[in-house]
Order: structure tokens, then sequence, then C-alpha cells
């Protein structure tokens, strides 16, 4: 696909055109005023529609309402994470209330869900309706409460996700599962083939040839796991119901754990289509998963992309503009290969605003050398790492500004937390930790940096998309060989840290700073080089267009033909 037009027009061979994909996700990070989202998963999710709705495919995303969002974050005395919720009010941020309700039995107890509208577009194109299902007491907050809890929340997304297109008409011909808390939409949908009269054999062929699931967590321990009891007590009636009886339906979440239920095992065994969100992520998903018995499905990758409309600083879109580059355009069509000419002294000074702006919410130096570390604090991403000989670090010219939040019942994450927090109260002039990171506050931070520090424990990290989004705006990666960087990664764009050990990472990180990256920063000229290669060569191969192009066509166009 070359331009907008014929993406727009690649599902006219289907014949009832009409119908769509169906994009399902536990969290949708659009906007920050909707806080329906907690970190990476969630904004690829948004940008995933965003860029749908450019494009012109025909795709609506389906979600959960959480009155409660995700948390806001505080920090003690003592340096330690707090979390407050604020009620979100759907008509103050310009949601829809549908005239349809939508019922799911809960282990005999039956819930009624409203289902609320938020369309997501540019308004001057097509628009992608992201529908979000609330039930107040169910849906109190994202990733809130115990086990059981959980399982009633993803039975509502993916059973009540179903239903609630069906009433409000939309034909979905694909379903694409964006991580497995929806999984549970493929038995309800080999239900309502069956209760229409197709056989269980029959109906479970026709939902994997149209469903696509994309896995993002390279440990088994990160998948969704439940215990066989609970799983059984909830959804073996609808299994049933669906004709498959209670030891066939524990053996698709059979992952070789006596007593456990893992969500990915199911996806993958009632899935045709399956991918890992990067090529060595798409390796890694392989080996954890392609000698289960039953998983027949090829699990390959397509590299996550992000929304350059939302993340590129609009001086630079502008700047990029004036070059005759058009960021908002499917790549073939960007013109991207003239940002190799873009004016640099216009570049340095669109930079340094971006600088300033960060400087004055951190109070720090707009002429120094500024490294960014902001991400979900999970200790495989190990943000304490750079701190680690803390002299060495601080005898360059360096200053560093972290943020991200650690989920609610992650302690050991909430301590690296502590710990860096602790230190920038002691060194304020150098380090900064800034609260309650979100979109509005990664749109200021990102382009604002110079370096994006990413240096979790090969190869833990699935995608990373914080570092396409400092990629694209020029600021140039210093990241271990994990997630995208593999295929990003050359010298005119950044630095790269082989990933063996904790010791060996640290000593090639001190080294890369010392010989490299502050020399590289004190040539100017230099700088702006590769400031331009990356924004040339990144933003092309890294923006969501590429990513959902590459969907569509291995994955969207082949499940609807299928699905016939």
């Amino acid at each position: 696909m070359t331009n907008s037009e014929s993406t727009q027009t690649w599902w006219a061979d289907i014949p009832d055109s009409s119908e769509t994909i169906a994009y399902f996700s536990m969290e949708f990070g659009i906007e920050e005023s909707l806080p329906i989202y907690s970190g990476g998963l969630g904004v690829l999710a948004g940008d995933h529609l965003k860029a749908a709705a450019e494009l012109g495919i025909p795709l609506v995303g389906v979600g959960l309402l959480y009155r409660g969002g995700y948390f806001h974050q505080g920090v003690d005395e003592a340096g330690r994470q707090t979390e407050s919720y604020e009620r979100v009010e759907p008509e103050a941020l310009g949601l829809h209330r549908e005239d349809v309700t939508v019922d799911v039995d809960l282990a005999g107890e039956t819930i009624s869900a409203n289902v609320w509208r938020k369309d997501v577009g540019t308004g001057d194109g097509h628009i992608v309706p992201l529908y979000l299902l609330e039930v107040d007491w169910l849906t109190d907050a994202l990733y809130s409460g115990d086990r059981e809890h959980r399982i009633r929340q993803e039975l509502l997304l993916g059973v009540g996700g179903v239903r609630a297109l069906e009433a409000l008409g939309v034909g979905a011909t694909v379903f694409h599962m964006n991580e497995g808390h929806s999984a549970f939409l493929a038995i309800e949908r080999i239900r309502s083939f069956v209760q229409h009269g197709m056989s269980t054999e029959a109906a479970m062929a026709r939902v994997k040839a149209s469903t696509v699931f994309t896995t993002h967590t390279p440990v088994p321990a990160g998948n969704e796991i439940f215990g066989t009891d609970l799983v059984a007590r909830y959804v073996e009636p609808l299994a049933a119901e669906a004709g498959i009886d209670e030891a066939e339906f524990l053996a698709l979440g059979d992952f070789g754990e006596d007593g456990a239920f893992g969500l990915t095992p199911m996806s993958l065994r009632l899935s045709a289509y399956a991918n890992g969100v990067s090529a060595l992520h798409g390796e890694v998903a392989r080996e954890m998963w392609s000698s289960l018995d039953g998983v027949d499905t090829e699990i390959g990758h397509v590299t996550n992309g992000v929304h350059l409309g939302t993340w590129l600083d609009p001086d630079l879109t502008d700047l990029l503009a004036e070059t005759g580059v058009s960021p908002s355009a499917p790549p073939e069509n960007a013109g991207w290969e003239k940002a190799a000419s873009i004016d640099r002294d216009a570049l340095w000074r669109v930079h340094s605003a971006s600088k300033l702006r960060l400087a004055e919410l951190t109070h720090l130096d707009p002429e120094r050398l500024t490294i960014g570390f902001a991400r979900r604090f999970a200790t495989y991403k190990r943000a304490a790492l750079v701190y680690t000989d803390l002299e060495r670090l601080l005898a360059l010219p360096v200053q560093l500004v972290v943020a991200g939040k650690a989920h609610p019942q992650d302690n050991p994450g909430k301590d690296v937390m502590q710990e860096i927090i602790e230190l920038s109260r002691q060194h304020s002039d150098r380090i900064v930790f800034l609260e309650d990171y979100d979109i509005g506050l990664a749109q200021t931070i990102i382009p604002g940096c110079d370096i994006w520090l990413n240096n979790p424990t090969r190869p833990l990290e699935a995608s990373g998309t914080s570092g396409m989004k400092a990629a694209v705006n020029g600021v140039l990666n210093l990241s271990v060989l994990d997630g995208w960087w593999p295929e990003g990664y050359d010298p005119d764009v950044g630095w790269a840290i082989d990933g063996v050990s904790d010791e060996a990472d640290l000593e090639q990180l001190y080294r890369l700073l010392e010989e490299q990256v502050v020399p590289a920063w004190q040539d100017r000229e230099r700088w702006l080089e590769m400031m331009t290669a990356s924004i040339t060569k990144l933003s092309p191969r890294f923006s969501m267009h590429r990513a959902v192009i590459e969907y569509v066509e291995r994955y969207y166009l082949p499940a609807a033909r299928a699905s016939q």
C-alpha cells in the first residue's frame, strides 16, 4: 500500500465490506484526560486506533470504562509512591452513552453493562469508534482487586464486548486480541455460532480462522494466569453452551503447570494469527509457546510503532512540513528522505525550545546534556542501574530526568523508585523525579531530553515504544539491544549496550557515556547529524502507520477472507 486511498479500499474485495475489525484491549491510551491506561500496552492500543482512523481502516476498539481510572501517583515524605483515584465523568470527557445494555453471567450472577462510545480520529477524516463497557462496581479501576475481580473484568471485556458489538449492529469479521485479557471472547463467539446451529468443531474453526492475537509479555509469569477452579466456576457454563466440556475447556489454557489456566496458551490455540511486538520478541515467544500441545499457529512479529501525530513535537512537525515531509501520511508517501536536508540551525532551535520547556518544569539546566528515563517501574527495567556508581555518574556533565509508575501491588518496583527519589532529593540539581507520569507529561519529557536511556535485562523488554517516541524527535537512544532497538540501532542514530549481565552492562553504559556520548554532545555539528539521522531513518520504520499496514496485509485481510 502506497497511499491512504489504497489503504481505505483494501477491504473492498471482502464480500460484505461493511464488516470490520474488532480490536480488543484491557486498556486504551487515547489522551491523558481519559485515564483508562497504565502504560505502554494502553498507549500502543490508542496509537493503533489513531493510525487506523487516519488510514481509513474499518476498525472499532472495545475496552472497559474504569470509573476510577488508573491511579494518580504521589510521593510521601519517605519517598514512597502513593496512589489516589479520581472518578471519571464520561460525559465531561466527550463520551456518548449508547442506547444498549449488555448482560453477562458471572458465576450465576447476571450483570448488566452500559456501553459508552469515544470517537477516535483527527476530525477531518475517518473516525474509529471505541466502545467501552461499564459496570460501576466492577469497572471500578484498571487492574484493581483480587484474581476473582480480575476474571470478572476480563469476562466483561471478552464476552460482554462481543455481545455489545452485536447489540450495536457492528458486523465484526476479524477479532484482534491485544494481549490475553480479552481471550474469553473466543468462547463467546463459539457459543454464539453453536446457538445458531453450527457444530462446535465448525464454530471453533471459524473463530480460529478470524482471530488475531498479539502477545506482549516475554516471560511466562507475566502472562495472565488463573486457578483452574476459578476459571471453571466462571467460564464452564459458557463453554458448555458452546459444546465444550470442562476437560476440553481447561485443556485450552494448559501450559504444564498443575492447577493453572493461562490466557496466552488459550489465545494461541484459538487464533490462526499470532505475533510478538518486535523481531526479538517474536523469537522469544516462539521459544516460550510453540512447543505446547495444541499450539499450531506460527508466532510471527509485527514490530510496534508510535502515532507520529501524537508524539512528534508540534514545532518539529512544522519544521518537517517546511522541509517537504508529511508525517501524517503513510511512510511510503511521507517523504522522509527529505528530512535529511532539514535546516540544522532550525532543528537545534526547535530542540532547544523543547529543552527549555522541560527545564522550566524541572528547574534543571537547559544547556546541560539531559538523559531521560521514563517508563513503568518493573524491576527488570533496572531503573537504578545507572546510579550504581554515583560518583562516576555525577563526574560527567549530565543531568537525569526520571518518571514512571509502579503497579500498586509491585513492592519491589516501589523500592527501586524510592531509592531513586531519595537520590533526587540529595542531588536535586542533577537528578529529578517527576510524579504522575502520563501521556501529557511524556509529551514534555521525551522531546526535552537529549538521550533516552533504556537498560532492561535482555530479552525481557518486548518492544519499548518510549524509545521510538524519542527517536522520531531526534532524541538519541542509549539502549540495551532488546525489544525494538536491535532493529533500529546503527551508530548514526545512537548507542547500544550488549545486554550481557548487570556488571557488564553497567561498565559498558559508563564507558559509552564517558567515551562516546559526552564527546559527541560536545561536538554540536556531529550531534545534529545524529539527530537528523534518527529522525530520517527511524520515523518511517517505527511509525504506527507502518505497523497497522502490516497488520492489514499480513493478518487482517487473510483472516477476513478465511472467515467467509
